[in-house]
């Protein structure tokens, strides 16, 4: 069994385009009985459903499946008869008035409803009462459940596109139904996914935290579905489901903070911290101020190759894929007669006609070899010129020594803080520096805090981890003391559902492994030998009895599902494909997260949580945002 969640999310979603019907060889699917006449649909779907499609399905796909035209559900159309429309959303109160009111206007000949997830059974009344008030029940032709609401980015790289929800599980304001709604949500996406794979899995967690309520959730929401007769997993059922069942390993962000906020030097990592990449596509400056948007995806052969690679070796890499370029070029001129050392164009294929019709099929290839060249080589002088005004090597190094190594010299430290660098860069900086040190000497940490306040730098989010890390060496030193009790409720109390997650993962940051405290917790699961790291995890398994033990899914593993609640990034995706690649035999492990996050990003999060504990009077002035 092989978890390919692009592929099978894909083919749902060209399934939904042909009416929910298979598609013809020749695209476009027909009317019954009049096999010649294509059937010719209009698309509505809103935002979040647009961010599905855009990573699957391009244009040219949407016409090779009978769309002649998509909408934006909240934008106002016309009426245009005789058309069926294809609505593709989110089933929420404001899509189903929406639906109501178009179909009371008579705007399409019938309306074939699908939505990304399942559609409570309030809505669906919503629904009904007001289509029969509208008189416009007929036009409504199926409505459909489809399990589609996360985003694809690759065949092993998935997000639920759920944004700031790491700001959310740890608001120390945040009340138990507002947890347990965030909750929902994940455990709705995460359904959804496994839904589309058609595989139950054995669920691993630590004990407390987010993690462990997503896993409960998840595991009592897969136990009702099984229930039902012809449930989503039917055709998984039976003797097969008890063989190669992939393992879901459930993470919090606070397992391992630092990840979240260091830079990485590779390709593809610095395209998303640098240039904000988003959906796999960039827009970057050009020639002549032009602005160029850029799809980075698995259609791209050099960024298939290349975007784990060191940004040194990119520029290598460019100059010999246009070194190679250049000799095909010269060599179909010299066979058909053209001039040695001319750019190839398509208008100097002249002379040798035995060689004219093999030239002529290789133009094509050339110049989307030409396309991608100029592309990544756009992209990598814009990345080069921020490297530069960054100084982002530096950061790079600096970082890593310190994870690397638990210690650093201070002098070097405040030296890196007032070279160049964004405030953010610097604030990044100073944040991996607490991360990184097991004690940080009051005397040094002052002066690294004095340093962000000269340069006028946002402390919300330093202050914030600050606060983290001073409550994690609380909670380790009173260990043994009568009065953790009482630090344990204030911690509760202040950081909510995920204490057992941070002093968790504090644990695992201030170990000073270069490798990721995700990867070899990923790996002990995968294996399930017994292993002190992990043997405390907890195991949910939906198809075994309640009170089983579950002891007979502990694996080994071929396929794994890690998802990290609260945002994930590149570093930890590429390390988790690394691990795949070097397991003996190799593994197949998939990522997915609430949110994927750049550094920036994250740290924006920090700072709001710092803002909202109110940690900022101990930083620069709370009014001034540096960011």
């Amino acid at each position: 069994m092989a978890l390919n969640l692009r592929q099978k999310q894909t083919t749902w979603i060209i399934r939904m385009l042909n009416l929910n019907q298979p598609p013809n060889p020749g695209g476009a699917n027909t009317i019954s009985g009049a096999s010649t006449e294509e059937i010719y649909k209009i698309l509505i779907h809103d935002r979040f459903c647009l961010d599905i499609l855009s990573t699957l399905i391009h244009v040219k796909d949407l016409r090779k499946h009978g769309i002649t035209l998509y909408y934006v559900i909240d934008k106002q159309r016309q009426i245009v008869p005789d058309v069926p429309a294809i609505y593709f959303v989110q089933p929420t109160q404001e899509n189903i008035a929406r639906i109501v009111a178009d179909a009371s206007r008579g705007l399409y000949d019938s309306f074939h409803l699908n939505f990304s997830s399942s559609l409570p059974r309030p809505l669906l009344e919503e629904l009904a009462s007001g289509a029969l008030r509208a008189n416009a029940v007929d036009r409504i032709s199926k409505i459909y459940d489809q399990y589609l609401e996360f985003v694809t980015l690759e065949e092993n790289l998935f997000s639920l596109a759920q944004h700031d929800i790491y700001v959310q599980l740890n608001d120390p304001s945040a009340g138990d139904q507002e947890i347990q709604g965030i909750v929902e949500k994940i455990t709705g996406g995460l359904f959804c996914v496994l839904a589309t794979l058609g595989v139950v899995p054995i669920i691993r967690c630590a004990v407390g935290g987010p993690a462990q309520m997503v896993a409960e959730a998840l595991d009592l929401r897969l136990r009702d579905h099984l229930g039902i007769k012809n449930n989503l997993f039917s055709e998984s059922g039976g003797l097969a489901s008890s063989f190669q069942r992939p393992i879901l390993c459930l993470f919090d962000r606070n397992f391992e903070l630092s990840v979240g906020v260091q830079h990485d030097w590779s390709y593809r990592p610095l395209v998303h911290d640098v240039l904000g990449m988003k959906l796999n596509k960039i827009s970057v400056q050009g020639e002549k101020s032009l602005i160029k948007s850029y799809v980075l995806d698995d259609s791209d052969p050099f960024w298939v190759s290349n975007s784990w690679s060191p940004f040194e070796k990119i520029a290598l890499e460019i100059d010999a894929q246009l070194n190679k370029y250049k000799q095909d070029v010269e060599e179909v001129n010299r066979r058909t007669g053209g001039q040695v050392g001319a750019e190839f164009d398509g208008t100097d294929l002249i002379g040798n006609t035995r060689n004219l019709m093999n030239a002529v099929n290789s133009l094509p290839e050339l110049t989307e070899r030409k396309k991608m060249i100029d592309k990544h080589t756009n992209i990598a002088t814009v990345l080069l010129g921020e490297i530069k005004n960054r100084g982002l090597d530096s950061y790079c190094n600096l970082e890593g020594d310190m994870l690397n190594k638990g210690s650093i010299d201070k002098n070097q430290l405040l030296s890196q803080l007032r070279e160049r660098g964004t405030k953010e860069d610097k604030l990044r900086l100073a944040i991996t520096y607490l991360l990184s040190m097991e004690t940080t000497p009051s005397s040094e940490l002052e002066s690294i805090e004095a340093a962000l306040r000269e340069l006028d730098i946002d402390m919300y989010a330093f202050q914030y981890v600050k606060k983290i890390k001073s409550l994690n060496m609380s909670l380790n030193s009173s260990a043994a003391s009568a009065s953790k009790s009482n630090i344990v409720d204030w911690a509760e109390k202040l950081y909510g559902q995920s204490l057992s997650a941070v002093t968790t993962g504090m644990k695992n940051l201030l170990s000073g492994g270069r490798q990721l405290a995700l990867t070899r917790i990923v790996e002990a699961l995968m294996e399930g030998k017994p292993n002190p790291e992990v043997d405390s995890y907890l195991l949910y398994d939906p198809r075994a009895p309640r009170n089983g033990s579950g002891a007979q899914s502990k694996g080994p593993f071929k396929e794994g599902i890690v998802f990290m609640i609260g945002g994930g990034n590149y570093m930890e995706y590429r390390s988790l494909m690394e691990l795949a690649h070097r397991s003996q035999p190799t593994k197949h492990i998939m990522y997915g997260t609430t949110e994927i996050l750049n550094g920036g990003e994250f740290v924006e999060q920090l700072a709001m949580l710092g803002q909202k504990m109110g940690l900022g009077s101990s930083g620069i002035n709370p009014t001034h945002r540096g960011m």
